[in-house]
C-alpha cells in the first residue's frame, strides 16, 4: 500500500472502511443496471457522464487509500482520475440469443467479483456490456451496466445514492425520484438509545429487563459464533477456507411487490419479515432436497440491518455534512439469525400444506427480539477496542470470523418508486451483489417499480443457484397460498 508523505493532506478513513479493506477482508458492490434499449453512447459521453456527474458527488470516487507513515493509520489522498483506466466494455461472441448471454454477463459477473482493485488507482469501475439478455421473467435487457464500488467507500445506501445522483426519471427528469416513506429506524446504536433504555429503566422495569436480557444474550453469542462456535455443514456451507477467492454464481428472482405487501396485510407482519420468511422457507427447501439429512442443521443467517436515524435517500450533499442523520459511510449492524428447522415431526404434506408462515413468523419474532437489543452496539465498541490495542487487521479478522462461521448473509435496499434512465436509456431492471465475503451464499433484494428482485449469489460448483431460486419461488407460492387462508 501506498503511504502518505507528511506534507501531504488527506482525510482518515472510517475505522469500518479500514476493516473492509484489509489484508484479512475485502469486499466490494456490484449494481447492475438493465438497460431496456441498447446502449449507443460513445467513450466521450460515458466520460463525460463520470467527469461531470459521479467524481463530484463524493471525494471517495477521486481518492485513494494510503497509510500514514507515521502511525500506520489508513487516508483518504486525493489523486488526479484517468477515466478510460475505470471503463471497462467486453467483446463478447456476437449473434447469440439472450439466453445464452445470459451465461456470459453470470460468468463476466464472477471474473470481475474475484479481481481485486489495484491500490494506485479509486476504487471503482463501470462496465457497459451490449449484448441482449432475458432478464428472467421480466422485460428483456438490451444491455447492462455494471458499477463496481469498493465497500470501503461507503456502505449499500451511500453506493445507491451516489447512484441515483446519475439517474432520472424516465416521466419526467425534471422531477426527484421517489421513494416508499420509511419510518426512523427502530434499531438505534447510538449512545443515547442507552439513555433511553436507563430512563426507560425507571418507567417500565419488565421493558428493561427484556433489553438487558437480548443484550446479554445476543451478544454473548455473538461473540461466540464469530470466534469459535461455527455452523454445521451444510448444502450451503461448505465450511472451507478462502471461499472468498472462489467464482460465484448469480440467479435472480422477480416478485410483485403488491403480492408481498398482501401476505403483509394477511398476516400482520412487515415486508422484511415475509422476504426473510421466504428465503428462510426456500432455504431450508433446498437443503432437503439436496440432502435430506440436513433439514435440522444448525444454520445462521447474518441479516444486514441500516442503522442510521433516518433512512430515506437524501442528496448526496446532504449526506456528507458532518451533521447529517443520513450520513455517508458504512452505518450497518449484523443480526445473528437462526434459520428455522424443518421438524422431523413434520411430514412433507403437513409442513408444505398448513405449517409455512411459521417460518415467516419465526423470522419476525427473532428479528423483532434482536432489534430490541443493544448487542449491536457492544460489538461496535468491542471491534473498536480490537483496533485500538491490536490493530485494525484484528478488528478485520474478528468480522471475517463472523461471516465464515455463519451460512449465509441477506441484505436489502429500498429503491425508487419510478422507473429510471441513464443517459436517457430507460432502466428495466436493477440488482446488486455483494461479493468478497467467506460465505458460500448470500441473498440481496431490492425494490424498484413495483417489483421486488432478489439475488442468489452462490459458491459455483458448490450451491446449485438455479434451484435453490426455483425453492425460493416454490417458498413465495407457499407462504402466499397459506397467507390468504389467513384472513
Amino acid at each position: 500500500m501506498e503511504y502518505l508523505k507528511e506534507e501531504e493532506v488527506a482525510e482518515p478513513v472510517s475505522p469500518t472502511g479500514q476493516y473492509l479493506n484489509s489484508e484479512a477482508l475485502s469486499l466490494c458492490v456490484l449494481g447492475v443496471l438493465e438497460m431496456e434499449v441498447p446502449i449507443t453512447v460513445d467513450d466521450s459521453q460515458v466520460e463525460s457522464l463520470v467527469k461531470d456527474v459521479l467524481l463530484p458527488t463524493n471525494p471517495r470516487f477521486s481518492s485513494i487509500m494510503v497509510e500514514d507513515e507515521i502511525n500506520g493509520e489508513k487516508l483518504w489522498k486525493k489523486v488526479e482520475v484517468k477515466i478510460k483506466d475505470h471503463i471497462k466494455i467486453p467483446i463478447f461472441p456476437s449473434g447469440m440469443s439472450p439466453k445464452a448471454y445470459d451465461k456470459y454477463v453470470d460468468d463476466y459477473i464472477s471474473n470481475i467479483a474475484m479481481e481485486k482493485f489495484p491500490k494506485t488507482k479509486p476504487l471503482w469501475e463501470i462496465h457497459i456490456i451490449n449484448y441482449p439478455t432475458s432478464n428472467n421473467n421480466i422485460a428483456a435487457a438490451a444491455g447492462t451496466v455494471i458499477y463496481k464500488l469498493h465497500h470501503s467507500i461507503g456502505d449499500g445506501f451511500s453506493l445507491v445514492g451516489a447512484l441515483l445522483s446519475c439517474l432520472h426519471r424516465v416521466d419526467d427528469p425534471s422531477l426527484p425520484l421517489t421513494f416508499p416513506s420509511a419510518p426512523p429506524s427502530r434499531f438505534d446504536t447510538s449512545d443515547s438509545n442507552i439513555k433511553y433504555s436507563i430512563n426507560g429503566f425507571l418507567k417500565n422495569m419488565s421493558k428493561i429487563f427484556s433489553v438487558l436480557s437480548n443484550t446479554v444474550s445476543d451478544f454473548c453469542w455473538s461473540v461466540m459464533k464469530s470466534s469459535f462456535l461455527e455452523d454445521d455443514q451444510s448444502p450451503i456451507r461448505s465450511g472451507d477456507v478462502g471461499i472468498e477467492f472462489r467464482p460465484i454464481t448469480t440467479a435472480t428472482i422477480t416478485f410483485n411487490l403488491d403480492q408481498i405487501k398482501q401476505i403483509r396485510t394477511n398476516i400482520g407482519a412487515t415486508i422484511n419479515d415475509v422476504v426473510a420468511g421466504i428465503i428462510f422457507l426456500g432455504t431450508r427447501l433446498y437443503m432437503k432436497e439436496m440432502s435430506p439429512d440436513s433439514i435440522n442443521t444448525n444454520s445462521t443467517t447474518l441479516v444486514l440491518l441500516n442503522t442510521r436515524e433516518f433512512r430515506s435517500y437524501v442528496p448526496v450533499k446532504g449526506m456528507v455534512k458532518t451533521d447529517a442523520k443520513t450520513p455517508w459511510g458504512n452505518y450497518f449492524a449484523f443480526l445473528h439469525v437462526p434459520i428455522p428447522k424443518l421438524s422431523d415431526d413434520d411430514d412433507d404434506s403437513k409442513l408444505l400444506n398448513t405449517n409455512p408462515l411459521k417460518f415467516v413468523r419465526k423470522a419476525r419474532e427473532i428479528i423483532n427480539a434482536k432489534k430490541s437489543s443493544l448487542a449491536a452496539h457492544l460489538t461496535g465498541r468491542l471491534l473498536q477496542i480490537l483496533k485500538n490495542f491490536r490493530g485494525p487487521e484484528a478488528a478485520a479478522r474478528y468480522i471475517h470470523g463472523t461471516l465464515q462461521k455463519t451460512s449465509m448473509a441477506i441484505t436489502n435496499i429500498v429503491g425508487p418508486v419510478e422507473q429510471m434512465a441513464l443517459a436517457n436509456h430507460p432502466i428495466v431492471g436493477i440488482y446488486f451483489v455483494v461479493a468478497g465475503a467467506p460465505q458460500s451464499l448470500s441473498i440481496t433484494a431490492i425494490s424498484y417499480v413495483r417489483k421486488l428482485r432478489v439475488v442468489v449469489v452462490a459458491e459455483k460448483g458448490f450451491i446449485d443457484a438455479q434451484k435453490l431460486k426455483s425453492c425460493i419461488e416454490n417458498a413465495f407460492q407457499m407462504i402466499s397460498e397459506a397467507a390468504s387462508k389467513n384472513i
